[in-house]
């Protein structure tokens, strides 16, 4: 069986909803077996229902993933049930947004240990069976704040463009050894976290994005699998802005 074709083992963080979600629909549908990762047991167990539902082949792992040692604890758990996960995509994010005068140190903490120490702690214990095999990809969803900044969102900000800083390092230290590291820093896409804004603020978005109009989930789904395809083998290191033309 020529390697495309082989199933391979793909972890996804935050799968529970969103663009997490639809990423391990995907890649589910690409023929890979899914480790659907979120806080709440209830939903990533969801998403693993229906991709079982779908046809397709998944788990449910419910863990804080600011949490370091519990991270360590169930990747080394994950590593002895499969040997090693070929697909790594850390997507998990939560954001506590305000101006830096008004902002408090648990929300620059909070933010900062989901959404960079958490994508820093499943690399650390995932990526060494990658380099062994000398195959991998890992893929991180940033944010085209982390790019640009944004009014209200230091801590955002500071995270995501954090997640760009570390991908191009590992992409420095792994590309040796065949495993490469990009990131997705997706625009304004429709979910839950847009879904609660007013119209006026939604007006106020679509005007500063060239194509006019909000992405969807599966915008990003598509790019990050293809990062995850054989199609990506020559590309590392490298940022993908899916933003209908907000960043150029």
């Amino acid at each position: 069986m020529r390697e495309e074709e082989e199933k391979k083992i793909a972890l996804v963080t935050g799968a529970g909803r969103g663009i997490g979600k639809a990423i391990a629909l995907l890649l589910s549908e690409e023929g890979h077996h899914v480790i659907c990762v979120s806080r709440s047991e209830e939903s990533c167990g969801s998403t693993a229902s229906e991709i079982q539902l779908n046809g397709g082949s998944s788990e449910a792992l419910a863990i804080d993933v600011s949490d370091a040692s519990a991270v360590e604890s169930a990747c080394s758990e994950l590593l002895e049930t499969h040997g090693l996960i070929d697909i790594l995509v850390n997507n998990a994010g939560i954001t506590r947004d305000n101006l830096l005068f008004r902002m408090g140190q648990a929300d620059w903490d909070e933010v900062m240990n989901t959404n960079l120490k958490g994508c820093f702690s499943f690399i650390k214990h995932l990526a060494r069976p990658m380099t062994r095999k000398r195959w991998g990809r890992i893929i991180n969803i940033a944010s085209v704040i982390g790019l640009t900044g944004n009014a209200g969102q230091a801590n955002y900000a500071a995270a995501k463009a954090g997640i760009i800083g570390l991908s191009k390092s590992l992409a420095k230290e792994f590309a040796a050894r065949n495993v490469t590291v990009n990131v997705v820093a997706p625009g304004f896409i429709e979910t839950d976290m847009t879904n609660i804004l007013s119209e006026d603020q939604k007006t106020g978005i679509i005007g500063v994005i060239p194509m006019k109009r909000m992405g969807k989930a599966l915008d990003i789904a598509n790019m990050t699998a293809f990062l995850a395809s054989q199609k990506s083998d020559y590309i590392t290191g490298q940022v993908f802005t899916v933003d209908g033309g907000m960043v150029m």
